[in-house]
């Protein structure tokens, strides 16, 4: 295991797997069997996915680079420095500490759009695969209203205390406490903000790297009243600019009968994204 410095001097975790083709994975590998495990899966999630990505693609041929980046900015906040550049740049930091020049890059939702500002800055990359989050269409000002109220929610917390206990039901945001810090809310309002200048036009016809965009055919993310009765559509975006982003180069899958989760699986990942990478990556 080696170590990355991040754009705020912080370290982070770096797992090298594997031999070939390099594919970055802002995941971690552990495995984790506790009650948070069991709640991701209550909610669709599987807590194993960057274990059976990183391990499935190491097996199959490629030299998978790993860092849990979500879990990096959970514990180390960045507030007031979390741009849509200073994310770029913590990805690109994670290469350079594995070594590794000229990479693959996968990401599943935030971290797919974080990819694509990161082949934006670089001629690093040697393929492109974004998941759970459209190329083009993308649901930026959306997003940004979700994390305002995100860290509105947070403040309140903080300064009144826990709401009392309830149990949280699998699909209802208004139904989970909430938990999280006025700073680890505030990185996702400013990741966002700055990108809602962000020309996503301009920025595809400047891409030249194979790229692959999926999402669930069902992806759209209902929030209740809590959240300012917020949607987010992922499906819709991609499905509408489809034959547009073919034209210009992009493999575009939808999954049938799949949501934001069900579409973040392995078990839907490695079959799509296996044999794409082994035929755009060459050793």
């Amino acid at each position: 295991m080696t170590i990355a410095r991040l754009h705020d001097g912080s370290a982070l975790d770096v797992t090298v797997l594997g031999d070939g083709p390099a594919v970055l994975l802002p995941l971690g590998t552990a495995r984790a069997e506790d009650e948070a495990a069991e709640q991701m899966r209550a909610w669709g999630a599987d807590p194993h996915l960057g274990h059976t990505l990183a391990t499935s693609l190491a097996d199959a041929g490629f030299q998978v680079v790993a860092a849990d980046y979500e879990d990096h900015l959970t514990h180390r906040p960045k507030p007031r420095t979390l741009t849509a550049a200073a994310a770029a740049s913590d990805l690109l930091a994670i290469a350079d500490a594995a070594g590794v020049r000229r990479f693959a890059y996968y990401g599943y939702s935030w971290l797919a759009l974080t990819g694509l500002q990161l082949a934006i800055r670089t001629d690093r990359l040697s393929a492109l695969v974004m998941g759970g989050f459209p190329p083009l269409g993308g649901p930026y000002a959306t997003m940004l209203a979700v994390t305002r109220v995100a860290h509105r929610m947070a403040l309140e917390h903080r300064d009144r205390g826990p709401a009392p206990a309830t149990e949280p039901r699998p699909g209802d945001w208004d139904s989970v406490e909430f938990t999280r810090t006025p700073d680890q809310t505030q990185q996702y309002v400013t990741l966002y903000e700055s990108l809602q200048d962000f020309d996503e036009a301009a920025a595809l016809e400047s891409l030249r790297l194979p790229r692959l965009a999926f999402a669930g055919a069902d992806d759209t993310i209902a929030y209740g009243p809590r959240w300012d009765d917020a949607r987010v559509a992922i499906a819709e975006p991609l499905r509408r600019h489809r034959d547009e982003l073919e034209a210009q180069g992009w493999t575009v899958e939808l999954v049938p009968d799949a949501d934001h989760m069900s579409a973040t699986r392995a078990s839907t990942v490695l079959p799509m994204l296996t044999p794409w990478l082994r035929k755009h990556l060459q050793r």
